[in-house]
């Protein structure tokens, strides 16, 4: 895909960091662009924003995109207001409990699984009969570089994102002889607030997120214009995509070194005490 003009474009996760630059950027490109998240006043936000850059009619709507019911209303909608749509920007997540499994609840493991996988499943389901329709389309998976390696205290989230990625590598086969491009996005450490809610979440993000959302998202764009299936960039992500290479003893060592000083001691008083029962 070349160009965006009267393209219509979907992107979920809208609300914030690079979900609404994509909604921003699209709408500068000229596309036609539905937005969705949970946050009704910062998914307002945006959608006034897109009104300032662009007179194309646009489409926003608050939806929990882990409900497939909810999904497949909101894909009808898209069509009736702006038609088939063209490109799928599958960006939406949530960074997961924070905390190594024997320190998280099963149902947070559930949610990060829920958000960051299950919901790319349903929206690709649900918008593919449109993309094939127009016989022209892109479907972008936003996976993570933790997509690429595990790391510590991230077990849930690291789990959701390799899911992504098998999900996408998988449809990047079956698709293969149709005009639908597929995407697969690992950013390293974009600006963005998804570990706002984690306990660590400040510190995390004052030593790993610094690569700024528009950037990233001018990157991805290119992407799908060249047809770049694979894209990995961001803050630290040559490093980490470096060390996928390595033979698993070695770069688990360097990560314990390297992430070691955000394990939360309380955490490993838990495990002592589990290690402790199991006896």
């Amino acid at each position: 895909m070349k160009h965006f003009h009267n393209k219509v474009v979907v992107v979920t996760g809208a609300a914030s960091g690079m979900g609404r630059e994509y909604a921003l950027e699209f709408a500068r490109l000229g596309a036609l662009v539905a937005i969705t998240d949970v946050n009704e006043a910062a998914l307002a936000e945006t959608h006034a924003m897109l009104q300032k850059i662009t007179d194309k009619y646009s489409h926003s709507e608050v939806l929990d995109i882990v409900s497939q019911d909810g999904v497949e209303a909101f894909a009808k909608t898209v069509e009736a207001k702006l038609g088939k749509a063209h490109v799928v920007i599958n960006n939406a997540g949530i960074g997961g409990g924070g905390a190594p499994l024997w320190a998280q609840e099963s149902s947070q493991i559930h949610t990060t699984m829920n958000v960051n996988f299950f919901a790319v499943v349903n929206m690709t389901r649900a918008f593919l009969p449109q993309l094939l329709a127009n016989q022209e389309g892109a479907i972008v998976n936003v996976s993570s570089v933790f997509g690429l390696i595990g790391t510590p205290g991230t077990s849930d989230y690291c789990a959701s994102k390799f899911a992504v990625r098998g999900f996408s590598e998988s449809l990047m086969v079956e698709l293969a002889e149709t005009p639908i491009s597929v995407h697969l996005v690992h950013p390293g450490g974009i600006k963005t607030n998804i570990a706002k809610d984690s306990k660590n979440g400040a510190e995390f993000e004052e030593k790993y997120l610094k690569t700024d959302p528009l950037d990233a998202v001018r990157i991805v764009i290119k992407g799908i214009q060249s047809g770049k299936q694979r894209m990995v960039f961001g803050y630290q992500s040559s490093l980490l995509n470096f060390l996928r290479l390595l033979p698993l003893k070695l770069r688990n060592k360097i990560l314990y070194r390297e992430m070691g000083d955000m394990r939360d001691p309380e955490h490993y008083d838990q495990l002592a005490v589990l290690a402790g029962q199991s006896k």
